[in-house]
C-alpha cells in the first residue's frame, strides 16, 4: 500500500511537469498544435510549481529504531493526541516551513537564529524505563544541537513540558556528538 504522505509532491510535480513540457516541445517540432498547447500551458506551470515546492520542501525525519509490537500496542492505549500528531507531522514531507519543529523551538526560546536552531535528525518510540514513568509510552525526538549548549535544554525542559501539553513530561538527555534526545513521556496519573 502506498502512503501518500511519504511521496514528495515536489518530485511528482517535477516529473509530470517535465514530461508534459518535453511533449510540448516535441509536438511543436512536429507541428501538432493541440499537444503543443497541452505541453506548454499545463506542463510549464506544473514544472514551475514542482520547483517551488522543492525549494520549500522539508523531508521526513528518519525513524531511528523500528517500532515493536509492544510499543505499537502501548501507543494505541496511552499516546496523547499531541504525540500522535507530532509523530505523523515529522515523518512526512512538509512544505512552507524552515525545518521540522522550527515554530516549537522558536516559541520556547530555543531558536535565536536559523544557524543556532537545533535540528531534528531522528525519531523513535520506546517504553519508558525511568523510575517515575516506568512502563509509559515515550516518543523520542533526537536533535543535533551543535550551537546550543545542553544547559539551555535543561533550562527549557519545563517550558517543553508545558508546550507539549497536559499528560506529557519532557525529559532531555545529552548524547555524544552534541546530540540531545527529547523524550515526550506520557505522565502517570
Amino acid at each position: 500500500m502506498i502512503k501518500l504522505n511519504k511521496i514528495s509532491l515536489a518530485s511528482v510535480g517535477l516529473v509530470i511537469g517535465g514530461i508534459l513540457f518535453v511533449v510540448g516541445f516535441w509536438a511543436y517540432a512536429k507541428g501538432n498544435s493541440t499537444l503543443n498547447l497541452v505541453g506548454f500551458f499545463y506542463g510549464f506551470p506544473i514544472l514551475l510549481g514542482g520547483f517551488a515546492f522543492k525549494s520549500s520542501e522539508v523531508t521526513p525525519t528518519p525513524v531511528l529504531v523500528a517500532e515493536s509490537a509492544a510499543v505499537v500496542n502501548l501507543r494505541k492505549s496511552q499516546a496523547t493526541p499531541t504525540q500522535n500528531q507530532l509523530r505523523k507531522d515529522v515523518t512526512r514531507y512538509r512544505y512552507g516551513i524552515k525545518a521540522h519543529l522550527d515554530e516549537v523551538l522558536e516559541k520556547v526560546g530555543m531558536s535565536p537564529t536559523d544557524e543556532e536552531r537545533p535540528k531534528l535528525i531522528g525519531i523513535y518510540e520506546e517504553i519508558s524505563e525511568a523510575e517515575t514513568t516506568k512502563g509509559a509510552y515515550s516518543l523520542v525526538l533526537r536533535f543535533s544541537s551543535t550551537l546550543m549548549p545542553f544547559e539551555v535544554w535543561i533550562e527549557k525542559q519545563d517550558k517543553l513540558t508545558k508546550f507539549f501539553g497536559p499528560g506529557i513530561v519532557a525529559v532531555v538527555t545529552e548524547l555524544a556528538d552534541k546530540e540531545v534526545d527529547l523524550r515526550l513521556v506520557v505522565a502517570k496519573a
